[in-house]
């Protein structure tokens, strides 16, 4: 009963104040001041929800870059957007723009939507993502595409490590801990605790000055998630799945 309680507390908090915040956004002139204010709202909020957020290995991060991080929670989002600069766009998935109030929020803080499902529609939001990080754009992606009920790391997707290969940029692995917890896959009730966000060594994208490298772009994305499961201490559910199907 506890649980339910402060689950309708917390998904009414998350609903007014989104509700609030995107006409404040509307008005808002620029986009450094839309993501500051989003930055800070977000950072209140979980403190209002009892989820408390700890960083570890900020001066690591470099900007411009390329951050990448494990996807566990509808939380990963909002706590980064809440603890990273101001200067990051989020690449998400093109099926969140057409989600009431999420939709408009996101495209008046510069999200990147790719999409998923069309190739052709995908190559192009490629090609889009590649000339913003040649021109020093900050990204951050989940490579892992989606979250798992299970608990481990998901295979990842190229798309980060083309852009940073592409346009030299390092690529920061970022580790999330606790969302999870928070906020289950595929259960209703959200719930108190903590969360912690990992700065891990920045990976160089500099492909020894040869341009776009498809080994390299592939070797930057293996590095990176085995940056990952060394710090969050998961299974990896890629090579679980590997063996299953040669099993």
């Amino acid at each position: 009963m506890i649980r339910i309680a402060y689950g309708l507390y917390a998904w009414t908090l998350f609903a007014l104040l989104g509700a609030a915040v995107v006409p404040v956004l509307l008005l808002t002139p620029t986009l450094q001041r839309r993501r500051a204010l989003v930055r800070g709202l977000g950072r209140w909020v979980l403190r209002g929800v009892g989820m408390r957020v700890r960083v570890h290995g900020l001066p690591l991060l470099e900007t411009p870059s390329v951050v990448v991080a494990n996807h566990a929670s509808y939380l990963d989002g909002i706590v980064l957007q809440a603890v990273l600069p101001p200067s990051f766009s989020f690449v998400i998935k093109r099926e969140m723009a057409s989600v009431p109030l999420a939709g408009t929020l996101l495209r008046r803080i510069g999200a990147e939507f790719v999409e998923r499902q069309d190739r052709r529609r995908g190559a192009r939001d490629a090609r889009r993502l590649l000339r913003k990080a040649a021109r020093g754009q900050a990204l951050v992606f989940f490579p892992e595409g989606t979250f798992s009920a299970t608990v481990g790391l998901l295979r990842f997707h190229i798309g980060a490590f083309a852009a940073a290969t592409r346009a030299e940029l390092p690529v920061v692995p970022i580790a999330i801990r606790g969302t999870r917890y928070c906020m289950p896959p595929q259960r209703p009730w959200p719930r108190p605790g903590r969360i912690e966000v990992e700065v891990l060594a920045a990976i160089p994208g500099r492909a020894a000055g040869r341009g776009y490298d498809a080994e390299h772009a592939a070797s930057l994305r293996d590095s990176a998630r085995d940056a990952l499961l060394r710090a969050l201490g998961e299974p990896d559910l890629a090579a679980a799945d590997a063996d299953a199907q040669r099993a």
